[in-house]
């Protein structure tokens, strides 16, 4: 209870607390960009219940990783050298995220790009067995980028403050956030085909990210989101024009 309290009147800890909470929503966003590509593929109904899925993966994950944060911060220890370069669990996991990112978003850019459609990836199933599996697919694929992404939060976390309370907080309010995010976002998204093909890009600048990161060449997050956040300003800007000359028309 006293140290509760100590916490709770420590003005530093209220900044620390602030600081946290923005740095896991801005490292949100990664994730909740992949949720909404991936679970606008569904049909409709299903989407909402895809969406919530995974970002409750996301914030069990969060939690189960703070509640073992000793062996989380030995993730940073070296395993393995290779050619003088030294890689630890946590390189290995996000050098493997980075990968399924670059695969992933090329092989949708790819999908949306290419003229002919592909073949149906279910086969001769029937239209709800279809529907069925696309969603276990959808969830699989949201849970093993959860796993990065959450890892990556959480070291963040670790490296901002040493008060677990405060992690604990922070994570849980960015997750809330996320949810109530999640479902504008993907709205927006769906209908604006030119914003989907910015997101995958946005993501396969991610992965890259991800990879160098795991290779010790470190980018700095805030050069990535202020390019994102450029991006973003001028496609708002290119949406805006586009609806001004359909009034006109």
């Amino acid at each position: 209870m006293e140290y509760a309290l100590e916490l709770m009147t420590n003005p530093l800890a209220w900044v620390a607390l602030a600081t946290l909470i923005v740095m896991e929503v801005v490292l949100g966003i990664d994730n909740l960009i992949f949720i909404a590509i991936l679970t606008n593929k569904l049909p409709e109904k299903q989407r909402p219940i895809a969406r919530q899925l995974g970002i409750g993966a996301a914030l069990i994950l969060r939690l189960a990783l703070l509640g073992t944060i000793v062996y989380i911060a030995r993730l940073t220890q070296p395993v393995f050298t290779v050619l003088g370069n030294e890689f630890s669990w946590r390189d290995i996991i996000l050098v493997a995220g980075g990968l399924f990112l670059v695969w992933k978003a090329t092989k949708e850019i790819h999908h949306r790009v290419d003229p002919e459609p592909a073949p149906d990836m279910f086969g001769g199933k029937g239209a709800a067995a279809a529907a069925t599996a696309g969603m276990a697919m959808v969830i699989v694929q949201v849970l093993l980028l959860d796993i990065v992404f959450s890892i990556d939060s959480i070291l963040t976390a670790i490296g901002m403050t040493k008060e677990v309370p405060i992690m604990f907080i922070a994570v849980i309010v960015a997750v809330i956030v996320m949810m109530l995010a999640a479902t504008p976002l993907s709205d927006f998204i769906n209908k604006n085909p030119t914003v989907v093909m910015l997101a995958l890009g946005f993501l396969l600048m991610i992965g890259m990210v991800l990879i160098a990161d795991g290779f010790g060449v470190h980018v700095p997050k805030g050069y990535v989101y202020a390019a994102m956040a450029f991006s973003a300003l001028v496609e708002g800007l290119n949406l805006m024009a586009q609806r001004n000359r359909r009034k006109r028309t």
